[in-house]
C-alpha cells in the first residue's frame, strides 16, 4: 500500500500559509505544492475552482500496477487535502524533452474558464495543452510591468498568450506590439485582451517569427519604452526557418530588441533554461540586472524556475 502521508501533511501545511497569501495577492492562481518532497515529483496549482497536478519524469522504473497504485493514492490526497473533487484535477504528465511540447495538444479538449490575477481575468485550459495558458513563475515580473507602463510603448516578444501585454496595456500604456509565431496562442491573446476591455487598434497583435521581426522592426526604426522577452529554451518549430536554442541565440536575440529600446527604456529578459549562462559579452555591452530571487515568487520558494534580467542601454 502506497503511504502518502508525508505528501499529504505537507500539501496541507503549504495550504494554509499559501491561501491566506493568495487572497491577500489578489491572484486565484497559484503553486501548492513543487517537488518538496522527492519521493512525490509533482507540481500542484490552484486555477480558481480547478487543481493542475502535473507528475515530473524522474525516470524511475516502477511496475505499471505499482505505479497505477501510486498514482491513485496521490490524486486521493490532493482531493483529500485540498477539498477540491476529483473531477476538478487536470492530471498531466511533464517528460523530459527538447522542442515546443507548451504548444502541443494532449489529444483532451477540456474546458476553458476565467481565473483573475491582480485586478486581471485570464482564459486558462489546464486540459487541452501542455501548459495552462498562463505561467505563473512570472507573475512578479507581470505586475510589475503593469506598475511602470503608464505612457510608454510597449513590446512583448515570444507572446505566448498576451499576459504581459494585459497587464501593460490595462497600467496605461499608451501603445504596444505582441508578437509570436503561434496563430492559437496569438488568438488566445486576444480573448485576454477582449476580456481585460484592451483596444486592439493601439494594443497590435502580430503573428511572425521574432527573429524576422526584430529585422524588420529595426530597419523601420521602431522605438519601444518598455520590452519584455520570455523566449522557450528551445524551439524547432516547423513554422520558423531556423530552430531557437536560448544558450545558443540569446546575443542575437537580445541584441536585436536593444536596437529597439528608447535610450532610456527598460527590457526584461527571461528564460527557463536551468543550465542557462549570461553571455559575458551582453553585460559588457549593456547594463544588466539579474532580479531572478525577486522576480520568483514565493509560492516558488525560491526554486529556480526561471531566470530573469532588466537590461538597459549605457
Amino acid at each position: 500500500m502506497t503511504d502518502t502521508t508525508p505528501f499529504a501533511n505537507r500539501l496541507g501545511k503549504n495550504i494554509k500559509h499559501l491561501m491566506k497569501w493568495a487572497k491577500q495577492n489578489g491572484t486565484e492562481a497559484w503553486r501548492i505544492y513543487d517537488r518538496d518532497i522527492p519521493q512525490f515529483p509533482f507540481a500542484v496549482d490552484v486555477y480558481g475552482s480547478r487543481i493542475h497536478l502535473q507528475e515530473y519524469d524522474t525516470g524511475w522504473k516502477m511496475h505499471p500496477a505499482e505505479y497505477e497504485a501510486w498514482l491513485a493514492a496521490v490524486l486521493e490526497a490532493v482531493a483529500y487535502v485540498t477539498g477540491f473533487s476529483a473531477g476538478s484535477i487536470s492530471l498531466k504528465r511533464r517528460e523530459r524533452q527538447r522542442g515546443v511540447r507548451q504548444y502541443e495538444k494532449t489529444g483532451c479538449t477540456g474546458e476553458d474558464f476565467i481565473v483573475a490575477e491582480y485586478g486581471r481575468r485570464f482564459w486558462v485550459n489546464l486540459d487541452k495543452y501542455l501548459d495552462s495558458g498562463l505561467f505563473l513563475d512570472h507573475r512578479n515580473t507581470r505586475r510589475q510591468v503593469g506598475l511602470i507602463a503608464a505612457g510608454k510603448r510597449f513590446l512583448n516578444l515570444f507572446a505566448y498568450t498576451g499576459s504581459f501585454t494585459v497587464y501593460a496595456a490595462t497600467g496605461g500604456a499608451v501603445s504596444s506590439e505582441t508578437v509570436d509565431l503561434s496563430n492559437t496562442y496569438l488568438d488566445w491573446a486576444g480573448r485576454n485582451f477582449e476580456l481585460n476591455g484592451i483596444d486592439t487598434r493601439q494594443h497590435r497583435i502580430i503573428r511572425a517569427d521574432v527573429f524576422q521581426y526584430l529585422d524588420t522592426a529595426s530597419a523601420e526604426d521602431r522605438k519601444f519604452d518598455l520590452i519584455v522577452m520570455d523566449p522557450p529554451s528551445f524551439s524547432n518549430s516547423k513554422k520558423m526557418s531556423d530552430t531557437l536554442d536560448i544558450g545558443r541565440d540569446h546575443v542575437r536575440l537580445i541584441q536585436g530588441a536593444m536596437k529597439l529600446l528608447a535610450p532610456d527604456g527598460l527590457m526584461y529578459f527571461s528564460n527557463n533554461l536551468r543550465s542557462f549562462a549570461m553571455d559575458e559579452g551582453v553585460a559588457q555591452q549593456y547594463l544588466l540586472k539579474d532580479i531572478s530571487k525577486q522576480s520568483v515568487p514565493a509560492d516558488f520558494r525560491n526554486k529556480k524556475i526561471h531566470q530573469c534580467w532588466e537590461i538597459r542601454h549605457r
